[in-house]
């Protein structure tokens, strides 16, 4: 699995004209599902997520949780992070088909509402806006491949 991590003060999403999701301070996720994730990914994505310290403490410095700011999630899944850009257009084959993409993406959901975050997000598969305040800006990129 794939996650691009952007510190907002706001996000939103918004799909056939109507406010889907919406959050101030948090983290606006874009997750992508590969063809060889699985829960254990997943579950292992959702508590690194939930961890990092990326957010300012009383002395300016990045040592605080999402939990520790009162943060909250919108999650916006994004088979584009499974790109092939080999070529002027880019290919997806790389990316999970939906039959497993969605499971995984509502999993992942699940398990920061379970740790009791507010969790907002997209609707799979949707044309959807995102619309997002970067804060500092901090960006992260997650691979379970690589953590």
């Amino acid at each position: 699995m794939k996650a691009v991590v952007t510190r907002v003060t706001s996000a939103s999403v918004t799909i056939d004209g109507t406010v889907h999701g919406k959050i101030g301070n948090g983290f606006l996720v874009l997750l992508g599902v590969g063809p060889e994730d699985t829960e254990e990914n997943c579950d292992h994505l959702a508590e690194k997520v939930a961890h990092v310290r990326v957010f300012a403490d009383e002395a300016g410095k990045m040592n605080k949780s999402i939990d520790q700011v009162d943060g909250a999630f919108l999650v916006i899944s994004q088979f584009t992070l499974y790109a092939d850009l080999k070529k002027r257009r880019p290919g997806f084959s790389h990316a999970a088909k939906p039959e497993l993409a969605e499971p995984l993406y509502e999993r992942f959901l699940a398990a920061l509402r379970a740790k009791g975050f507010r969790v907002e997000h997209g609707e799979f598969g949707a044309e959807m806006q995102v619309a997002s305040v970067n804060d500092g800006p901090v960006t992260l990129l997650f691979d379970t491949d690589e953590v």
